[in-house]
Parts: C-alpha cells; structure tokens; sequence
C-alpha cells in the first residue's frame, strides 16, 4: 500500500467489511514490510533448499522478544534460502508472527458505538479475525479512556469484554500505566510503556467532531495512550503543539478510521450520524487532512495537523491523495454540522480538558432548545486557565473561586445542565 492511498469500503456487515477492506490494503503485506525494514527476511517456500542447517543457526541468533531487539537486528543474515519444511515454524516462533501488533480503538467514554462516540467492536472483530487468520497471534488491544470516566467502564460498555474473551486478545488499561518521559523535537512528552513496547500499531480511530478542535480522527486518538496526568497537560500546553509532537513518538503503522454512526459535533458521541463507511490509510496526517475535507473545513483550521506534517509526521496535502472506493462506492457525502461552533460563543474557554468541555457543550445545546440559552448575559468560563482567578459564572474546579461556579473535575453533562438551568431561569 503506498502512503498516499486511502481505501474505502461500505456497507452494514461491519466485521465482513472491515476484513474486506483488509485484503483489498494487502495489511499482512504491510505487516511484513515492517519486519523486513527492521533487517529481518520472511522466510518463504520459494527461498530454495541448500541451507536448512545454516538458516536455523542464523534465525536463533536473531532476537524477537521485544521492539528493540527487532529493531537491532545488524547482524542477522538476511540473503540465504530456506527450506519450505521449515519456513511456517520459523516464522511463526522466530519473527514475523510473532511480532507484537497493538490496535488502538477509540473508547473515549462509557458509551455504546451506535452513539457515534466509540469504536464499532465488530470493526475490531473484523481487524484480530484477519490477523488471526494469517497466522498474526501476539495481539492486545490498548486505550485509556477521557479523565472523568473509568477505561474499565468503556471496556464493558462498549463490547470489548465479551470481544477480548471470545478472540483471547488481551485488553491494556492506559489509565493504569505510568507514563515514560520520550523525547518528540522540541518537546518532552510522557506516554505510555506498553505504547512503546509495540513492533506494529494500528489505529482504530472515529471519525467525528470535536468541541475544542473541529475534528477528531488518527492523530488525536493517539490520546488515549497517554497517563491522565499528561492528558490534562496536553491542554494546558494548548492541544495542538503536543497532539502533532505525538506523532514523533509513537509511529501509526496502519490506520482503519471508523466512519460507521460518528457525531459530527461531540467527541462523546449522541447524536450519531449514519455513514456505514469504513476507511483505511498507512499515513495519520493524510487521513486527517481528508477527513477535514470530508468535514468541510481546511486543514489550516486544525492546526494539530499542518503542525505534524511540518515535523515529517505525514502529508497534509490531500491533492496528493489517491482514493480507492471498493465496488466504486465511496459512500455518501457527509451532513456539515456547526452545532459546536454556534454553541461556543457562549463559553469563554482557557487550556480546558476535552472531559469538561465536552460535557459543557452538549449541556448547553439542550438549553438551546428548550429556549433557555438566549437568557444568557454574559460568557461561562471553563478550564485550567481560571485557576485562582475570579469571575461571575464558571463550570469546574478550575472555576472554584468564581461567584456562581458548578464543582466537579469534570462535572456531567446533567450536573451542568441543571446548574445552568437554575441560573438561567434565575
């Protein structure tokens, strides 16, 4: 698969699908195009047969066990044939098979899919089936989900239990892991161990809107492998600057982009929009700057994306995009939607968490509708850019020492509502 390709497919058999989509990219290709990248040779039964004894002493001394010493793999000999009875267990025990293959979906909340918030399970399926069938079995599954809900919810919730359990992958709680200082350019950002123990990493992001930075597809959903800890501090630093310095450490080997029901507005999902498309990509910032167009903005207007490909992370330029529709179907056009937009201008936001913020939003649009928010004199203050300031009306902790404030780190959407609601109606 070249990088700039995108593959389309769609439909409502999501797991089929997927898988489809999967063969039409040639994924175990890829698969093995990075193994062999590290220095090492897939063995095959066209290799010839001369060397059976020499090919075992070679492979044994090629470490496996972990990234680095796949990575480190100088001394290997890769030009030498193989005999065809020994390829599939040389392979399967030695390297390619057993490469460590992380899939990170987007389980951002305790939420089912169809509220167009979280990764489809079935897409996942779809993903550890093919694997699986390949021969691929050294899998986890690995997210952490939004400071103020618990991964371990989302986990259940969101069908990725009863998934683990019936495919034996494992599943990786990020919210549980510390974070390991790595060095991005110029920044220093402290991400999960088990993210960086990886020899391949896809992605299984959503494609939806976002109430602080319009969209939110491969790139951001790099979040979820990151402590809570740094996640606030990735809005305090402004999102965008880290969130593109994120792509310098962890590599996005493969991208399949859920665009099944995603909300086109709120990054936790509820007003799902229904697109039965699935997406895939091997390069994080072209999908991104695609999904941009899809969404009818211009990258410039996410910043997190011309900044990643101003560090080598991608391209951003979707003139060099080569789109692949299976069946010739590429699915409908997308709804444009500037519900959080218009919603916005009521709120005065400094370095705020996507959990706070994104319970704000959805919490003022039911207020709009029930014709309370026109009531509104003057702008709600929200995020840790209000610490120790004072105000007139502000929602969280951060707000605290404001003269009409709503506590909670972060507060529900219901707990929002009925606090501004009661203000509101005075």
């Amino acid at each position: 698969m070249k990088k700039n390709q995108i593959f389309i497919k769609c439909g409502t058999e999501y797991k089929e699908m997927t898988k489809e989509l999967l063969e039409a990219c040639d994924l175990a290709g890829e698969i093995e195009k990075k193994f062999e990248k590290c220095g090492l040779k897939v063995l095959s039964e066209n290799s010839g047969a001369g060397l059976q004894q020499n090919s075992e002493k070679i492979i044994t001394e090629a470490k496996f066990e972990t990234k680095s010493s796949l990575i480190d793999n100088s001394e290997a000999e890769v030009d030498c044939f193989y005999s065809s009875d020994s390829v599939e267990k040389q392979n399967s025990e030695f390297g390619l098979y057993n490469m460590r293959i992380g899939i990170k979906p987007n389980l951002v909340a305790p939420m089912e899919a169809y509220w167009g918030g979280t990764t489809h399970p079935e897409v996942v399926a779809g993903i550890v089936e093919y694997l699986q069938e390949k021969g691929f079995s050294n899998l986890v599954i690995m997210e952490g989900s939004w400071v103020g809900d618990k991964t371990s919810e989302s986990y259940e919730v969101c069908g990725f239990k009863s998934l683990c359990e019936k495919y034996n992958v494992p599943f990786l709680d990020m919210q549980k892991e510390k974070g390991v200082p790595v060095q991005c350019g110029d920044m220093t950002l402290n991400i999960c161990k088990s993210a960086l123990d990886l020899d391949f990493l896809i992605n299984v992001p959503v494609l939806k809107g976002h109430c602080q930075t319009k969209i939110t597809c491969a790139l951001k959903n790099m979040k979820g492998l990151l402590p809570n800890s740094e996640k606030r501090r990735f809005h305090a630093l402004g999102l965008h600057d880290p969130i593109a310095h994120l792509g310098l450490a962890i590599h996005q080997d493969f991208i399949v982009v859920d665009n099944i029901c995603g909300d086109l507005d709120f990054e936790d999902g509820g007003n799902p929009v229904e697109m039965n498309r699935v997406l895939a990509a091997v390069d994080p910032v072209l999908m991104d700057a695609y999904v941009c167009d899809m969404m009818y903005y211009q990258v410039e207007e996410v910043p997190y994306i011309t900044k990643a490909a101003a560090l080598g992370v991608g391209c951003a330029d979707i003139r060099q995009a080569e789109i692949h529709a299976l069946d010739g179907n590429p699915g409908a056009p997308i709804p444009k939607s500037r519900k959080v937009v218009e919603l916005a201008d009521a709120v005065e936001e400094v370095e705020s968490c996507s959990a706070c913020y994104g319970n704000l939003i959805p919490a003022l649009d039911r207020l709009k509708q029930e014709g309370l928010l026109s009531n509104l004199t003057t702008r709600i203050s929200i995020g840790q850019g209000y610490r120790n300031q004072k105000g007139i009306l502000g929602i969280g902790h951060c707000t605290r020492h404001f003269t009409h404030h709503l506590e909670g780190c972060p507060p529900t959407e219901e707990e929002i509502y009925e606090f501004l609601k009661i203000y509101l109606i005075g």
